[in-house]
């Protein structure tokens, strides 16, 4: 998605205010550096830093595109050297494990009704009661 370009209401403004003080006096000082000139040069300077703002917008959109691009080359790559490692030594070899797959004859099979977790490695269930007389009883799974 592209990112939203960025446009100034202050700038609108600023260029609609120079117009209107243009038809007072074209030249018009008023005094403390608050010429027309130098309002018209700050307008230019806003305006040329908004355009260059949304140029970098675009670039950085296009070097976005072009990375998950590249990122979904690499992904594809990653799966079919993994996948020629195991046409070339096996499934089941020491050199499909050492590039990171999982050999054949270590992958474990689920049987059904049985969790994902081990069961050693099960949670313990800790709870607190406080009974009638305002003893505390533990009660643990």
């Amino acid at each position: 998605m592209a990112r939203r370009k960025r446009t100034s209401l202050v700038l609108e403004r600023a260029v609609r205010r120079a117009a209107s003080i243009n038809s007072i006096d074209p030249s018009l000082d008023l005094g403390n550096r608050l010429t027309l000139p130098a309002f018209s040069t700050l307008i230019e300077t806003m305006r040329t830093r908004e355009n260059a703002y949304n140029s970098a917008l675009s670039s950085l959109d296009k070097l976005y595109r072009e990375m998950l691009e590249t990122e979904d080359e690499l992904g594809d790559m990653t799966e079919h050297m993994l996948m020629a490692v195991g046409t070339r030594y096996g499934k089941s070899s020491v050199e499909y494990g050492m590039a990171g797959g999982v050999p054949k004859n270590q992958r474990r099979k689920g049987l059904r009704g049985e969790s994902s977790t081990p069961s050693d490695e099960q949670l313990e269930f800790v709870a607190s009661v406080e009974g009638k007389n305002g003893n505390k009883t533990v009660a643990t799974s």
